[in-house]
């Protein structure tokens, strides 16, 4: 019997520093289809998106309204990994998170899960910005991850889940939860997401402006939600930048020193490496270029 198929979700939106990097290392992991839905990206994304279309690797969906209805769209592409894609497991992820298995790849991990489990619960870690680095390449500087995260208000980084492929399925925005696939058996051990959500500073403001206005334009979605996303937006329009928070928010080269002798940070080189030996052509995959890159 053929094993069905490991899905992954995206929904992506002016992406092009990372996208290529991303589905490489998941496609390299046993993710066998990916269905990426683009909201309005002004850069090369669809660019890198369309060959890999063409191999059949990518189902591109596009999506014009600009209210970063997340839920809704997230939704739309974990039910098409199960009706037309029969699909035994579906990722639902972000550009800038890299799933990881403790043992073997995701396809094993997947594998390997009991029938009755139909949810597994990652860990999120982030991996730090420091402002002395921009300018260079994310992958090679982006090498150190905090022990314990928080999000962008404080709070303590919360999960992300996969689940079993479900017609009903609902995910929730954020891909934190998901409902409709009736009772839930949830792993809570043995994957894990290595998160880069500030690459730059040009990338981070750029997601901020699109993702704050969004959420501005959405009536359909509680203020609750997505409040630093908001709260970065507002400080975004009364700064005109995000210089001063990315210094409150980064690591200088000394306080990395001292991060990693303290154990507050770990050297994590799982993507680096990968997507060193992606670029250097040890990897049997074909990454388009971006078109900074061209």
């Amino acid at each position: 019997m053929t094993a069905k198929p490991l899905v992954m979700t995206l929904l992506v939106r002016d992406e092009e520093d990372i996208i290529a990097e991303n589905i490489a290392f998941h496609h390299a992991a046993g993710v066998d289809h990916f269905i990426v839905t683009d909201n309005l990206s002004t850069d090369a994304t669809p660019d890198i998106l369309a060959p890999l279309v063409e191999r059949g690797l990518v189902t591109l969906l596009h999506e014009r309204q600009d209210t970063y209805d997340q839920a809704v769209w997230v939704t739309r592409m974990a039910r098409m990994a199960c009706t037309e894609f029969g699909a035994d497991w579906v990722i639902n992820s972000d550009a800038d998170e890299f799933w990881v298995a403790e043992k073997g790849n995701l396809k094993t991990f997947f594998s390997s899960l009991p029938p009755e489990v139909n949810v597994v619960s990652a860990k999120r870690h982030d991996f730090i910005y420091c402002p002395e680095e921009d300018g260079r390449p994310w992958h090679e500087v982006m090498i150190y991850r905090k022990r314990r995260s928080l999000n962008h208000i404080g709070l303590p980084l919360p999960p992300k889940v996969a689940h079993r492929a479900h017609p009903q399925v609902h995910v929730a925005q954020g891909n934190h939860e998901v409902s409709g696939i009736g009772p839930q058996v949830v792993v809570t051990e043995g994957l894990d997401i290595l998160h880069f959500p500030v690459r730059s500073r040009r990338q981070f403001e750029r997601k901020i402006a699109n993702g704050g206005a969004a959420y501005e334009r959405n009536t359909t979605v509680p203020r609750t939600m997505g409040r630093g996303w908001r709260l970065l937006y507002e400080r975004l329009k009364a700064e005109g930048s995000l210089a001063g928070y990315l210094r409150e928010y980064g690591f200088t080269r000394e306080e990395i020193l001292r991060g990693l002798r303290d154990g507050e940070l770990v050297e994590d080189r799982r993507v680096a490496d990968f997507v060193a030996a992606l670029r250097g052509g040890r990897q049997a995959y074909n990454m388009p270029r971006s078109r900074s890159e061209r």
